[in-house]
């Protein structure tokens, strides 16, 4: 945890204006420190335990007022854009609180990425040597994780905006919170079924290529939100049969591509606007909050997967959802 702690500091540096630098502007509409620490411990929490970052995201964003439809304007009140004006989109679309909530929670991704980079830098480094040839099975494992991230990422950008113009909103977070609450308990039943009618596969065997495309299309399903992307691909490893320690470090180090791709690209898109909405300072806050509990929460899902499986996180999903459901309702 120690290096974990370090590596993070280094990157949150990393991040920092460099000596003679113009100094950023001033911040349009300021994030309280406590909803920085808010929605990076709801981040790191939640991004790799099979309950959905993304729709407790959207909770926490709801419920912490950072919602609103107001176009934002800059100090010398000029517009800021999620998407400039463009020939095939004229209007383009202004930047509003609501959106740069929603980039906010996606760039804080970088802090669960650098945890898992960091506690699985000797897959990383296999991989590497692999592109290099001199880690078959480094080489192997990087092709599965590029064929399984292929499905995912072509329909992400082909649905994205339809996604987040339809899909962001907590009645589709209860509906997939049940759905996935469900699929879950059948797929513990499914694997302890498996596992009482044959023997426990050999712990080096790994994914064929068939198998990793099986993975990403079941990822395919974590577009909507709410439903998980770690649990469709855990799930995933079952069905292909891994145990489900081993299922979840290929999702976690699937996560790792999927996470880095939509993050950078999300970053791209509208993440020096948001930069001007929040300030740098609560963005390395929100990365290093959501590096320290997606570390936590790593270390616990490994260890409580290999004891018990996955059926305590339908319970809850299935208890979250009624909650939600009351305050929607209520």
């Amino acid at each position: 945890m120690r290096r974990l702690l370090l590596g993070v500091v280094c990157l949150a540096l990393a991040g920092l204006p460099a000596r003679g630098a113009p100094a950023p502007a001033e911040p349009v509409n300021g994030l309280s420190v406590r909803d920085a620490c808010i929605l990076g411990v709801v981040e790191g929490v939640t991004e790799y335990l099979p309950v959905s970052s993304t729709g407790h995201l959207i909770v926490a964003t709801h419920l912490l007022g950072l919602e609103s439809d107001q176009p934002l304007t800059g100090p010398s009140g000029q517009p800021l854009w999620h998407r400039h004006p463009s020939p095939k989109d004229p209007a383009g679309v202004p930047l509003t609180p609501t959106l740069a909530a929603d980039t906010f929670t996606i760039v804080i991704q970088f802090g669960a990425i650098a945890a898992v980079a960091l506690l699985y830098w000797r897959q990383l480094l296999s991989m590497l040597n692999g592109l290099r040839g001199r880690d078959p099975a480094g080489r192997r494992l990087l092709r599965n994780l590029l064929i399984a991230v292929i499905p995912s990422a072509i329909l992400g950008l082909a649905l994205g905006r339809w996604i987040s113009a339809h899909l962001f909103s907590i009645g589709a977070v209860v509906a997939a919170q049940v759905v996935g609450a469900v699929f879950i308990l059948w797929a513990e039943r499914y694997r302890r079924r498996r596992e009482a009618q044959a023997p426990a596969a050999d712990p080096g065997t790994e994914l064929t290529p068939r198998q990793a495309l099986n993975i990403g299309l079941l990822q395919c399903v974590a577009l909507w939100p709410g439903t998980s992307r770690s649990m469709m691909t855990i799930v995933g490893g079952y069905l292909a049969g891994l145990d489900p320690r081993r299922s979840a470090e290929f999702s976690f180090l699937l996560g790792l591509v999927t996470l880095t791709a939509a993050t950078a690209l999300k970053s791209y898109e509208s993440g020096a606007a948001m930069i001007q909405v929040y300030g740098w300072p609560h963005i390395l806050l929100g990365c290093v909050v959501a590096a320290v509990t997606a570390a936590l929460a790593v270390r616990f899902l490994v260890t409580w997967l290999s004891r018990h499986g996955m059926a305590v996180f339908a319970w809850y999903r299935l208890a979250f959802a009624a909650v939600l459901a009351a305050l929607m309702w209520l």
